[in-house]
């Protein structure tokens, strides 16, 4: 009782700082919400400010999350992150929007002592969609840490639970939109016909909602739960992104093996035998010691017979002009036998200009590098979400990513993300690891890359039939939605 009396002493004074606000309010995405809250005020009331971090602690703990850290979600859940670690001396992390441009050694988007493998608590203020909190998880995991809970003050209950849940993150909520009305109507702060306004409001502006619920469709731009084939079908999918959807779901397989070998004769057996557990077949066709042009040919027939693209890793980083000829001319005239090609987007929108003045005609398309799993990557931040712009900008070639996780919440792009071994770790060259599951449930990613966890196993038609059935187990769970208890 005592907890419930706090709980609704502080809504009361959440409405009386005007954390929260009722009238008539223009969000970010043009809605007009009768709803607002603005809960970077309670700063300016230090004795809110620590009710507020007590009830997050109070949160954790009777939910009895394991934790080693405490990362805030910037910048609001900052403050709060720093003073229930500083009361209950905690280890605290913080996440940076951007890495600075004088961070030259490392460019981490992390402050604070990381310990890879050790779990971290994501605290936030309010959430909606659970956007703000996945990508804080993110930026956490690819430094090798856990996420498995969030604590936020305020729930919109909007569909963010249900997204996290599915993300494998469990969310708990210090309070709830419904219990906020609840307590602001009884204590006559606000009216019957604004509880009815808002609530009819939360209800018709879900940005999330598990297809096994009773509630409607999700919004297209962030429906997570579509087959391969549903995608395919989209009218906004690119004609060969289309094609491989519908491969990898007549196939069964999410599977792209990383065929860096150096020898021809050895690079048609891979291909042969492993051909019909994969989707895609990456290539780096200038490592060829022995290159001739009737591999090519051959290379092209065992595609054809068991179904499967060619991807050629090029990673081409120029002007457009010099793309061009690089990607249609010299010994391996890249554009007459690859499918997909891939570009780093640090040139700007000239490469992909070039690139697709030669693969469109060609039926072709190309993948942006938008993350790498090297570590210490410069692709972070800002570059990436650049990229992501520049991939809209030009759909008519660029059908998708090379990334660690899902950057793009639109389902017409593809997500490859490379480095993925059944074990996570890392090599000495800087390699990290994810496992299948990772990158396509948590992280929501489309295809997996995988080298040498197939080529270096001693069976690697066991080895690549493995990751087939662990790729394509997690899309299957992705796509089911939360699970029910």
């Amino acid at each position: 009782t005592a907890k419930m009396e706090t709980l609704d002493e502080l809504i009361i004074k959440l409405y009386e700082v005007q954390a929260v606000k009722f009238g008539t309010f223009q969000l970010k995405s043009g809605i007009t919400s009768p709803i607002y809250f603005d809960l970077r005020v309670i700063v300016s009331y230090p004795a809110l400010l620590n009710q507020v971090s007590s009830l997050l602690f109070q949160c954790a703990q009777g939910a009895e999350v394991k934790f080693n850290s405490v990362c805030g979600v910037p910048y609001t859940a900052l403050p709060l992150a720093t003073i229930m670690c500083s009361a209950h001396q905690i280890p605290m992390l913080i996440r940076r929007k951007e890495a600075k441009d004088y961070d030259k050694g490392t460019k981490r988007l992390v402050e604070g002592t990381i310990h890879p493998g050790e779990t971290c608590l994501i605290i936030e203020d309010v959430v909606t969609s659970g956007g703000s909190v996945l990508e804080t998880a993110e930026v956490l995991q690819t430094e090798g840490l856990k996420v498995t809970d969030a604590i936020v003050l305020m729930d919109r209950e909007q569909g963010g639970r249900s997204r996290l849940e599915q993300k494998g993150i469990r969310l708990h909520a210090v309070c709830s939109i419904s219990k906020l009305l609840d307590v602001l109507h009884k204590t006559g702060k606000i009216d019957a016909e604004v509880v009815r306004s808002v609530s009819r409001f939360i209800q018709e502006n879900r940005a999330f909602e598990s297809p096994k619920g009773n509630s409607a469709a999700p919004a297209k731009e962030e429906d997570e739960n579509l087959s391969y084939g549903a995608r395919a079908g989209l009218p906004s999918v690119h004609p060969l992104a289309a094609r491989l959807l519908k491969l990898m779901e007549k196939k069964k397989t999410n599977l792209c093996l990383s065929a860096d070998v150096t020898d021809s004769e050895e690079l048609l057996n891979v291909a042969d035998t492993l051909g019909p557990y994969i989707c895609l077949l990456k290539t780096h066709v200038d490592i060829l010691q022995d290159f001739q042009p009737d591999f090519v040919k051959a290379l092209k027939a065992l595609a054809d017979k068991h179904e499967f693209m060619l991807f050629e890793d090029r990673k081409f980083a120029d002007i457009g002009n010099t793309v061009k000829h690089q990607y249609e001319g010299g010994v391996y005239q890249i554009s007459t036998w690859a499918h997909v090609v891939n570009a780093h987007a640090v040139p700007g929108p000239g490469v992909v200009k070039g690139l697709s003045e030669v693969g469109r005609p060609l039926n072709r398309g190309c993948l942006l590098i938008a993350q790498m799993s090297s570590q210490g990557s410069l692709a972070t931040g800002d570059y990436t979400q650049a990229t992501v712009k520049m991939a809209e900008e030009h759909s008519h070639f660029v059908f998708g990513f090379i990334s660690v996780s899902k950057i793009s919440s639109k389902p017409e792009f593809l997500h490859l993300t490379p480095g993925v071994q059944m074990q996570s770790g890392g090599d000495a060259l800087g390699q990290q690891y994810l496992n299948p599951e990772e990158v396509l449930f948590k992280r929501g990613s489309d295809i997996i890359i995988v080298g040498r966890g197939i080529l270096m196993a001693p069976d690697r038609v066991k080895a690549a039939e493995d990751y087939r059935t662990a790729g394509w187990a997690a899309y299957l769970k992705r796509i089911s939605g939360p699970q029910t208890p």
